[in-house]
């Protein structure tokens, strides 16, 4: 399975091959074994974390595992947060010291066969205006230098993964490519 994970302006993939579910079991059942005697949360210490809460910290664990190129530690981090809340798809990780502010991020369900449009393709519900610029502004990155050029990101609607755009030799187009990746989706999500 895959996890989402986008750090400020970046957006990557863990992959998390299905046996560590089975065999990392004994490392999860540890880390909620510590959760259970409380956690400080950024100024919080929260005495009983719940689901969300572990994942937001499994989740911060995450981002200290690829600050430091742990690869080993960002997959289980990973495979914790995708094992402990089914139908998760993503995290974006707060990095201003507020665990708390972390979110967790879900697929949104597809239409049924009788609600699909007529070309018989799936598509996302449709979305009121608000939440359609809501979920826009999620589903597409910022702009983000990568070495002498500047990308972004966004994420595929059908399979959920992150689909970086092709290298921009100036911040300004890509904020224009960015802004008509924004509007396509925006249109997506309302119809």
């Amino acid at each position: 399975m895959k996890l989402n994970v986008i750090v400020d302006e970046r957006a990557c993939v863990v992959d998390v091959p299905s046996h560590m579910f089975r065999d990392a079991e004994e490392f999860f059942q540890k880390m909620d074994h510590d959760m259970n005697h409380g956690w400080q949360m950024g100024p919080e210490f929260i005495e009983n974390p719940d689901k969300v809460q572990r994942c937001q910290i499994a989740a911060n664990k995450l981002l200290t595992s690829l600050s430091a190129a742990n690869e080993t530690m960002a997959t289980l981090m990973a495979g914790y947060i995708l094992k402990r809340l089914p139908g998760v798809t993503g995290v974006r990780i707060d990095t201003a010291g507020e665990m708390l502010h972390t979110e967790l991020l879900y697929e949104k369900p597809l239409s049924t066969p009788a609600t699909a449009p007529a070309s018989g393709a799936a598509r996302a519900q449709k979305l009121g205006k608000l939440e359609a610029m809501e979920q826009a502004g999620k589903d597409v990155t910022k702009v983000y230098q990568v070495g002498k050029s500047y990308r972004f990101a966004v994420r595929d609607i059908k399979t959920g993964e992150w689909l970086e755009s092709g290298p921009m030799e100036t911040e300004q187009e890509a904020y224009e490519k960015r802004m008509q990746a924004y509007k396509h989706r925006l249109d997506e999500l309302t119809g």
